[in-house]
C-alpha cells in the first residue's frame, strides 16, 4: 500500500481572504502561501502521492462555471510543477454548502475514492487543513491531521502554515512506517 497527503486548497495552498483576494475565481487570483512549492517538493520526496481535496461550493453557489475551477486546477498544478513540486490529483465538491452531499467536507468520501483509486493506505497518511472540516474529514477516513492556525483539538498536530508542518509530518510518517 502507498502513503499520500491530502491537502485542502484555499487557506493550505493559496491565499484566500486577503488584501490581495478574497475568493479565487480565476487562474491569475491564485497566489501561493510562503514556502507551500518548496513544502509540497519536500512532501513528494517522501510520499508516493501529493493531493489536493477542496470544496468549492462557490460552483453550486454560482460564483464560478466548473470548467473555470478545472483551468484554475490546471493553472495551479502547472505553476507548482515550474518549481519542482507535483500534485498527483485535485477533487473537489461543486456543490452548495449546505448541499446535503456525500463529497463535502467533513465527509470523507473524496479522500476515500482517491485512497481506494491509488491502493493508499489511509492510516499511514495525512489530511492537512485549515479548518476543523478538513480535520473531521481527515479523521473519518481515517488518517492523521494536521491543523495549519493557531489551534484544534482533534488535530495530532497543530503549525502555522505547511512549511512549518512538512519536517512533522515527514518525522511522523518514518517513525510509522
Amino acid at each position: 500500500m502507498k502513503r499520500a497527503v491530502f491537502l485542502d486548497r484555499d487557506g493550505v495552498i493559496n491565499e484566500v481572504l486577503t488584501k490581495r483576494v478574497k475568493f479565487v475565481n480565476k487562474p491569475q487570483q491564485l497566489f501561493f502561501l510562503p514556502g507551500v512549492p518548496e513544502a509540497i517538493k519536500k512532501l513528494n520526496e517522501c510520499f508516493d502521492f501529493v493531493f489536493v481535496v477542496t470544496n468549492q461550493g462557490g460552483v453550486g453557489l454560482g460564483f464560478m462555471k466548473e470548467g473555470q475551477l478545472k483551468k484554475i486546477h490546471v493553472h495551479m498544478a502547472n505553476e507548482l510543477k515550474k518549481q519542482g513540486a507535483t500534485i498527483h490529483e485535485v477533487v473537489y465538491c461543486p456543490h452548495k454548502p449546505k448541499a446535503g452531499c456525500d463529497c463535502r467536507k467533513p465527509n470523507s468520501k473524496l479522500i476515500v475514492d482517491l485512497a481506494e483509486k491509488y491502493s493508499v493506505e489511509l492510516s499511514k497518511s495525512y489530511m492537512v487543513g485549515d479548518t476543523d472540516t478538513d480535520i473531521i474529514a481527515g479523521k473519518r477516513a481515517g488518517t492523521k491531521g494536521v491543523f495549519l492556525g493557531k489551534r484544534d483539538p482533534l488535530a495530532d498536530a497543530v503549525y502555522p502554515d505547511l512549511i512549518s508542518a512538512v519536517d512533522w509530518i515527514i518525522e511522523d510518517a518514518k517513525l510509522n512506517a
